[in-house]
Parts: C-alpha cells; sequence; structure tokens
C-alpha cells in the first residue's frame, strides 16, 4: 500500500509540473527576468519534496504550486535585499581603507613570492588580514609556538631579502 500511494504521489506530481511549469517559469520572469529559471528549479525541489500535500484535485493542486512559487518569489527577495545591504556595508568598508601605493604593493608581493608558501601564508594574515598568531594557529591547526616561530623565520628572511635589496 505504501509503493503504491508513493507513486501516485510521485505520478500527481509529474503531471503537474509537466503542466504548470511554463506557467511558473512565465510567472517568476515577468518579476525576476532570467532567474526565473532558479526560482523554478527551486520551487519543484520544494514541492517534490512536500508532494504527499499535494491537493489531488487539478485546479487546488495548481493553486498549492503557485503559492509555493510566491514563497519561493518571497524568499529570493528577502534574500536579494540581505545582499544588496550586505554588498552597501562591505564597499563603505572597502572604500574606507587608506590606499596603498601601488609600487609598494607589488614589491611586497615580490618579496612574499620568494618566501616559502606557509611562511608567506602566515606574513600576509597578519600584515594584511589583521589575523593574530593565536587565530592563525586556529586557523591552520597548529601549535601557536610553531606559528610564532615561523613568523619569526618569515620575518629573519624578508629583512635578509630587503638588506640584499637595499645596499647602505
Amino acid at each position: 500500500m505504501i509503493g503504491r500511494s508513493r507513486s501516485r504521489d510521485e505520478r500527481d506530481y509529474a503531471a503537474l509540473m509537466a503542466e504548470a511549469s511554463p506557467d511558473l517559469l512565465a510567472y517568476f520572469e515577468r518579476r525576476v527576468g532570467a532567474d526565473g529559471a532558479d526560482l523554478l528549479a527551486e520551487t519543484m525541489l520544494i514541492a517534490w519534496r512536500r508532494r504527499s500535500e499535494l491537493p489531488r484535485e487539478v485546479e487546488p493542486a495548481r493553486m498549492w504550486l503557485f503559492g509555493v512559487a510566491r514563497n519561493v518569489l518571497r524568499n529570493a527577495a528577502r534574500s536579494e535585499a540581505r545582499r544588496e545591504r550586505l554588498g552597501g556595508a562591505l564597499r563603505e568598508v572597502l572604500t574606507a581603507r587608506p590606499v596603498e601605493d601601488p609600487a609598494d604593493v607589488v614589491a611586497m608581493r615580490d618579496l612574499l613570492e620568494r618566501l616559502d608558501p606557509d611562511l608567506a601564508e602566515i606574513v600576509t594574515l597578519v600584515h594584511w588580514d589583521g589575523w593574530s598568531l593565536v587565530e592563525i594557529s586556529r586557523l591552520l591547526g597548529m601549535p601557536a609556538s610553531t606559528v610564532r616561530g615561523r613568523y619569526q623565520r618569515a620575518k629573519e628572511e624578508l629583512r635578509a631579502q630587503l638588506a640584499v635589496r637595499t645596499p647602505r
């Protein structure tokens, strides 16, 4: 009995999707343009997961499906609004940063490329990303003492490189 019920749910779902998908796609495209296909896919997935709730009659099933589509559209609008707010906040933070001299950035990158990649990563995390050595040890999954030692070694190697580049 369970097998029959499930196959009927699947058949009802497939029939509804075949009939309603073009109208759903048009519904989404009128509201969000090219992103309509993504929202249709999300609607189909949600409807598949909830197919046991699908009404048996055609018109109520279609209305149920458009209700799901409407909720997907509202969720997408809320997500887009959050992305816009986050993007605006990020733009404010990024534009508030001091402008670095491109020549200095290129010179520093050149120096870092000469370091062992593990050492360069630690220097970058400390000086460009503002991480503490303890945070870096957690990120890299190694003892803080190891990170401190590698950071010291990186600074020594950078000092040696700078001494060679800038004769006295």
